[in-house]
C-alpha cells in the first residue's frame, strides 16, 4: 500500500481509539467518580485476580507485578503499583488490604551482589494472615509472618514477624499498639504508651 493510504488508516484508528478512551473515561467517572489510566479502563481487576488463581472477590490492579508462587485468599484488595514477589513463596489471607505501592519480597540478592555473584540468592516465604491492613508504600522483607488482624502503618519496613492483633509501624517496624475486635465487629486501635521493641 502507498504511504498515504497507511497514514489514512493510522489516522482513522487513532481517531477511533481516542473516541473509545473518551467513552471509557466518561463511564468510569459516572459509575465510580474516578479518572484512571487507559490500562485500568481496559482491564478488569477482579478478572485478573481470578486468572491468577486468587480467591473469590479479590482484585488486583493491572499495573501491579506478580512473580512466582503467590497465593491470595478471598475478598482481598491489592492496590495499584504493588510488587508481590512469590519466588520464595507468598501467602496473603482473606479480607486483606494491600495498599498502593506496597512491596512484598520473598527473596533478596544482597549476598549475591556483594560477593560478585558467588553467593546464591536468598529465599524465604512470607505469610500475611487474614484481615490485615498493609499501609501505603510499606516494604515487607523475606521470611516475615504477619499475624491475623494486624495493621501495618504507611511507609513501614517490616523485617521481623508481627504477632496477631498488632499495630506496627516505622523503619524498621515496631509494635506500637494492639487491635481489639468485639464479637459485633467493632474495632478499637489501642496504642501503647511505651513502644515494644
Amino acid at each position: 500500500m502507498e504511504k498515504q493510504v497507511w497514514e489514512e488508516i493510522d489516522n482513522q484508528l487513532l481517531k477511533e481509539l481516542r473516541q473509545l478512551y473518551k467513552t471509557l473515561v466518561e463511564r468510569m467517572k459516572q459509575k465510580w467518580k474516578r479518572d484512571l489510566p487507559l490500562e485500568e479502563l481496559l482491564f478488569d481487576r477482579w478478572e485478573r485476580a481470578k486468572q491468577l488463581g486468587f480467591g473469590e472477590g479479590t482484585s488486583i490492579y493491572h499495573n501491579s507485578y506478580v512473580y512466582g508462587d503467590v497465593k491470595v485468599g478471598k475478598y482481598t484488595w491489592i492496590g495499584p503499583f504493588t510488587i508481590l514477589d512469590g519466588t520464595g513463596g507468598l501467602e496473603i489471607g482473606d479480607y486483606c488490604n494491600i495498599s498502593a505501592g506496597v512491596q512484598i519480597y520473598t527473596h533478596d540478592t544482597v549476598k549475591w551482589a556483594l560477593s560478585g555473584g558467588k553467593a546464591e540468592y536468598e529465599r524465604m516465604p512470607v505469610k500475611i494472615g487474614n484481615c490485615c491492613y498493609i499501609g501505603p508504600l510499606s516494604v515487607i522483607t523475606k521470611g516475615v509472618e504477619i499475624g491475623d488482624n494486624s495493621l501495618i502503618g504507611a511507609f513501614s519496613l517490616v523485617n521481623k514477624n508481627i504477632p496477631r492483633n498488632s499495630i506496627a509501624l516505622g523503619i524498621p517496624a515496631k509494635v506500637v499498639g494492639k487491635v481489639e475486635i468485639s464479637e459485633e465487629g467493632d474495632v478499637k486501635l489501642i496504642y501503647f504508651k511505651k513502644v515494644i521493641r
